[in-house]
């Protein structure tokens, strides 16, 4: 009698089925169907791959609008620099993490399907309304009537094109996200850890939105829409942190499996910090009722509530940490799935003391933020060109280029952030250039750190790009064959 699988190991068969997607040569609708979410996952990952490319083509306009004799060869529209630096920002990490996001929402709902999902077009219609955000996302930085607005977690272009373009990036990825929640409901087996992390995210995503939208309608009805869009984005904003982490504790959980082990997977660590997340996540529209709009204390609780996010994150840390130092004397560094764990439990933790130890608005506050969201933003490159890769039929590179990307995005990006917040101690003010006010010496070797940092995090970003695009156009190919031996 066979043994029945548990849903830990059902997930594992699952991304081996998708990552083998008729390479035998089945032609049965089974298979066709595993190549039909190859497809769509693959979709994902370009719109992932691709923000990041206009992230860094915006990053070199950015740096070429402050040459020196700029203005003689090209036309720079008013506030350019500002501007530009909002699209870099929105796309290296919003859009990136969301279409990240989507990707594993997809095939967390692959799994808990197994072939036969509810609504399966709202991931193809998803990807449509992010793809459309695209242009009208970056197009107004070359308005001269745009102006540009530094606001907390999503930065801003005032101008109504940017304004439609946030609204199709937030429903685009709510349609797989709704899918998957309409799966979760099925009458089946228990869903398994992963499923359950990914799962929670949706839920989180959701709770985000339903916070942009009583901000939007408040703003609205004072008549304060124009003038105070921080408040628009501040809760919800916080909301998508939580997204964020629980996105973590599934690649973290996933990485630990495929370094230690079965008993290294952390499944009901991961189970129990992803519960966490969305209880508290559910508290955000709470502050909305309990207090006054635009008030002191309702900004204040939000803020107090992003404490919470230490604790899903510490549990599987420890855990984690506690599984790596039983095997101290057998630490795989040539496997890529360690080093970017490594980086990543780094990266979290540096920020993590970081914001305990903030005071006053200062370089110390984007330091925090930036190792937090690198912590993530890393495991996610890491993920895609380990696991992503396979799920879409398609290894991306040796093992050894691998860590050569995760150790100079991640450690660059280390750097760049303990440089940061070095210049923040000696009063270096955060959204503004380094021109802007006279520094003191230990702020100066700060932002040089910042900066050498931020040189191989730009290497490592790039070499990124070009192989995650490089992998998925053979991926695609391969998918193509598939899909047509399937039809035939």
């Amino acid at each position: 009698m066979l043994r029945r699988q548990t849903p830990e190991e059902k997930q594992v068969t699952l991304v081996t089925s998708l990552a083998a997607g008729c390479r035998d040569g089945d032609t049965t609708g089974h298979s066709g169907a595993y190549a039909l979410s190859r497809r769509e996952l693959s979709i994902w990952a370009w719109i992932g791959v691709g923000a990041l490319a206009i992230a860094g083509l915006f990053a070199i306009l950015l740096a070429a609008s402050r040459l020196p004799g700029a203005e003689r060869i090209a036309h720079w529209p008013f506030g350019f620099f500002g501007k530009a630096l909002v699209i870099h920002v929105i796309f290296s990490l919003v859009i990136w993490l969301l279409a990240m996001f989507a990707m594993l929402a997809s095939s967390a709902t692959a799994s808990m399907a197994e072939g036969s999902a509810r609504a399966a077009s709202f991931g193809p219609i998803g990807q449509g309304l992010v793809a459309l955000s695209f242009p009208l996302l970056f197009s107004p930085a070359f308005a001269e009537s745009s102006t540009s607005e530094l606001t907390n977690y999503i930065p801003l272009i005032k101008h109504p094109a940017y304004d439609a373009g946030l609204v199709l990036l937030a429903l685009g990825v709510l349609m797989p996200v709704v899918r998957m929640l309409l799966n979760v409901v099925r009458p089946r087996q228990a869903l398994s850890s992963g499923e359950f992390a990914i799962a929670a995210a949706g839920f989180i995503y959701v709770v985000a939105l339903v916070c942009f939208a009583v901000a939007a309608v408040q703003l609205h009805r004072a008549n304060l829409m124009d003038i105070a869009r921080e408040y628009l984005f501040w809760g919800g904003g916080h909301l998508l942190q939580f997204v964020y982490v629980a996105m973590l504790i599934f690649i973290w959980s996933t990485f630990g499996r495929a370094i230690f082990g079965e008993k290294a997977a952390c499944g009901g660590v991961a189970r129990i910090g992803a519960a966490i997340l969305a209880v508290a996540a559910l508290t955000g529209p709470v502050f909305f009722l309990v207090f006054d709009a635009f008030s002191v204390p309702l900004h204040e609780a939000f803020r107090l509530l992003q404490f919470t996010l230490a604790i899903p994150a510490l549990l599987m840390a420890t855990r984690l940490v506690a599984v790596a130092l039983a095997h101290l004397s057998r630490w795989p560094w040539r496997q890529p799935e360690f080093v970017t764990l490594a980086i990543s439990l780094a990266l979290y933790g540096v920020g993590g003391m970081m914001g305990i130890l903030i005071s006053g608005s200062d370089t110390r506050t984007p330091a925090h933020y930036h190792a937090m969201v690198t912590a993530v933003s890393v495991a996610c490159m890491g993920f895609m060109l380990t696991r992503g890769f396979e799920m879409i039929g398609r290894r991306a590179i040796s093992d050894a280029m691998i860590r050569f990307i995760v150790l100079c995005y991640g450690g660059g990006q280390l750097f760049a952030s303990v440089g940061l917040y070095l210049a923040g101690g000696y009063g270096a003010q955060r959204k503004t250039t380094v021109a802007a006010a006279p520094l003191l010496d230990g702020a100066v070797v700060g932002m040089y750190l910042h900066g050498i940092g931020a040189l191989f995090a730009v290497i490592g970003g790039a070499l990124f790009v070009v192989v995650a695009i490089r992998a998925l156009w053979r991926a695609d190919d391969s998918v193509r064959r598939n899909l047509a031996a399937s039809r035939s």
